[in-house]
């Protein structure tokens, strides 16, 4: 059996002496699409903050058997570890293709033009669009820029946090197949997601997070199945 790609094992994260997640470990496996699923407050975005660097965690956090605990966010960026936000951060005064080129350039000039064609195959609308400035986007069109953006970095696991947030249900719908699609191309997943249905329905791992802990977790189908699930998050 292989590796975790991501491992976090016993880990806390604290806003000064306020402990938001509490002694939590996760894996993903190279391939995978895991989920986390839970309320607003739950601790869901903080656990996603640490592990790409932004707050400090304790316990520990390895990234392809690598201990990232201590490295800066540019390291765990050049080791594939990418985090598309909640709020997308996009240069809303640049261009949709700007923007993109802006996300590969650590891959050099001639992957960043071979990865800019993989994206618009996967985003048509994206290169229909591509000397737009991104600040006039759609919402839908800023999240695909988003995540469009990360994959340019060649991430080998890329977090998303609430990719639906905000979007039409048919817009997210395209969001939810697109990441199903990136798993096809090996890129791993850490998906953070309060439509749960959604996500479980295309996660292969699940956990479910209240007030800084997990107190569920394993197949995505088992989660889906399970009656607290059914009924705090799947309205069933």
């Amino acid at each position: 059996m292989s590796a975790p790609l991501l491992s976090i094992s016993e880990t806390s994260i604290a806003y000064g002496n306020v402990e938001a997640v509490r002694n939590v470990s996760l894996d993903v496996m190279p391939g995978e699409i895991v989920t986390i699923i839970g309320a607003n407050g739950a601790g869901k975005t903080t656990l996603l903050n640490a592990i790409i660097g932004i707050l400090r965690l304790k316990g520990g956090l390895t990234f392809d058997g690598n201990d990232l605990t201590h490295l800066e966010i540019e390291d765990r960026v050049a080791a594939g570890l990418f985090l598309v936000p909640e709020h997308r951060e996009l240069f809303g005064a640049m261009t949709v293709e700007d923007n993109l080129r802006l996300g590969g350039f650590r891959v050099g000039r001639a992957k960043a033009a071979e990865t800019l064609d993989t994206v618009f195959a996967l985003f048509p609308r994206l290169k229909e669009r591509r000397w737009q400035l991104a600040g006039t986007l759609s919402g839908g069109e800023q999240q695909m820029l988003a995540m469009s953006r990360a994959l340019m970095g060649q991430p080998r696991l890329l977090m998303l946090d609430e990719p639906s947030l905000g979007l039409a249900p048919r817009i997210a719908a395209d969001i939810f197949r697109t990441v199903t699609e990136l798993r096809q191309t090996g890129v791993s997943i850490l998906l953070v997601e309060q439509n749960a249905r959604a996500a479980l329905q295309i996660a292969d791992w699940a956990y479910v997070m209240e007030l800084g802990e997990f107190i569920l977790k394993g197949p995505a189908a088992e989660v889906a199945a399970d009656p607290r699930v059914a009924a705090s998050y799947l309205g069933v």
